[in-house]
């Protein structure tokens, strides 16, 4: 199923021994709706009076859902190789329904139909009981994606898929029913679009291990295009390994072959899922768990000569090693890898650099100054010592990140020229609480200090527009910056604080 050679064994479901039988049937038991197996594939249809009633009921629902995804959770964690053959009534029922539309953004773009949550919820509960009773007896049908493009910061346009209101419900509630079973399966150095982690775990990950001192090179890999390039078959095929419900393949291929709406013109493609979509996080982690994970953490049990420390978030992939070898090795069976389930490396991106104590001590004693950096989520991290000569690894913020979110701000404040200047202030104090919230780490102060000053330059520039009589001094703008704009501090501690890593 996945090509030849023994780094795929461990990736395919081995034939289950009569514990795992019996733990299998024990997952499916649990996973199974209580209701006569004779019932259509897609269920009988539930009385409206029995659900959304009263907040005592409500309660009572909500507790018996998690219970039952509870007792899946743990089905999937004592048998790895257990099929889930009946989960599709846990995805459909109303008030799972109810939380997924609760957890959409009020003000989310809307879909092709052009329905927003402000309309939805005008007869909230007769719509999702309605959606409710169409999922049940297989009546849903997914419609296309809006296609939207916002800028990234090097001047290319992103491709961004908006699904429609009722896509986004049923998508979420679906992510959080597979999420149950799949957070079982998924590696540690996973950190994308999972519940309980973000960027700042994978950070303090990677840069905690850098700080040991005992990885000497760094191999930043970039997939090039990977949400436009996902296969679905082998998408289907990587979901057929835990998933046997055949109710939840078929929604998930509506979803896969709904098609984008671009220019007035729907086009289906035999790859990719759209960004944007609630559900596609999960199938990209689904998709690179089988593709790239387990095979890479085989690869640094049985392969590697030396220490290897690899880290994921999303298809953001960073990977650590002792020796050379190791590494130049893992990129040319990495590129092979991928190549099988059609993804590709972006060599113009990826760059393997020497990185670490070894390249600093050498590089100092050369008198050459320090090694190469790399960026990874919004940082450039590069090798430095303490006041105490200690080797750390220390982040501060990318120049490409900082100058693409200033241009954003200087346009966002021509825009509002003529706004009042306590209306612009407020604004620009959220701006810069949002990007202390992320980008305060320690060694990180001067950048932040940086950025603070750049935006209160931005704003004077402005206000000096606002008329030829315009006291625009530097005297009032020190004042309004001191009024409005917040002081940088540092909000995230130092990973050897906030985590025990281990390689």
């Amino acid at each position: 199923m996945y090509g030849r050679g023994k780094s795929d064994r461990p990736i395919v479901p081995k034939k289950a021994t009569n514990n795992e039988a019996q733990t299998a049937r024990t997952a499916r038991a649990v996973s199974a709706p209580s209701q006569p197996s004779t019932e259509s594939p897609e269920g009988r249809g539930r009385t409206k009076e029995n659900a959304l009633q009263g907040n005592s009921l409500r309660t009572q629902s909500r507790d018996r859902l998690q219970q039952a995804l509870e007792r899946v959770r743990e089905a999937a964690a004592q048998d790895r190789t257990a099929q889930f053959t009946s989960i599709w009534h846990l995805a459909y029922d109303a008030e799972r329904l109810l939380t997924a539309y609760h957890a959409i953004k009020r003000q989310s773009a809307a879909g092709v139909d052009g329905q927003t949550k402000q309309e939805y919820e005008k007869d909230l509960k007769g719509n999702l009981l309605d959606l409710s009773a169409r999922l049940q007896r297989g009546a849903y049908h997914a419609k296309p994606v809006k296609r939207v493009y916002i800028p990234k910061a090097d001047g290319r346009q992103r491709p961004i898929g908006i699904p429609t209101l009722e896509d986004k419900i049923v998508q979420r509630s679906v992510a959080e029913v597979l999420s149950a079973i799949y957070e079982t399966d998924f590696c540690k150095f996973s950190f994308g679009f999972r519940p309980g982690r973000n960027q700042h775990h994978a950070l303090n990950m990677l840069a905690g291990g850098l700080s040991a001192g005992r990885l000497n090179w760094v191999l930043d890999a970039d997939i090039r295009g990977f949400f436009d390039n996902i296969d679905h078959g082998w998408m289907m095929r990587f979901i057929k390994h835990r998933i046997a419900d055949k109710r939840v393949w078929r929604h998930i291929k509506k979803w896969l072959q709904a098609g984008v709406l671009e220019d007035g013109e729907v086009r289906i493609a035999e790859y990719g899922t759209p960004q944007g979509g609630s559900i596609s996080p999960l199938l990209a982690n689904i998709y690179l768990h089988y593709a790239f994970d387990v095979w890479a953490h085989n690869w640094r049990c049985k392969e590697a000569t030396g220490e290897m420390l690899a880290v994921r978030f999303a298809d953001d992939a960073v990977q650590c090693f002792e020796h050379r070898e190791d590494a130049e090795r893992f990129l040319e069976e990495v590129r092979e890898r991928l190549s099988r389930f059609h993804l590709e490396l972006n060599m113009d991106k990826t760059r393997l650099i020497e990185f670490g104590l070894k390249a600093l001590r050498e590089r100092e004693a050369e008198g050459t100054g320090r090694p190469e950096t790399f960026d990874f989520l919004g940082f450039t991290h590069y090798c430095s010592r303490t006041r105490n000569g200690r080797f750390v690894v220390k982040r501060q913020t990318s120049r490409k990140k900082m100058q693409a979110k200033l241009a954003e701000i200087r346009k966002e404040l021509r825009r509002r020229l003529h706004h009042p200047v306590h209306e612009v202030g407020q604004w620009l104090a959220r701006i810069l609480a949002g990007h202390y919230q992320y980008y305060a780490v320690l060694f990180n102060f001067p950048k932040l200090s940086a950025f603070r000053h750049q935006v209160l330059c931005a704003w004077k520039r402005t206000l000096a527009r606002r008329s030829q009589k315009a006291k625009d001094t530097w005297e009032r703008a020190k004042q309004l910056g001191s009024k409005y704009l917040p002081a940088p501090r540092i909000i995230h501690p130092h990973p050897d604080r906030r985590l025990n890593v281990s390689i």
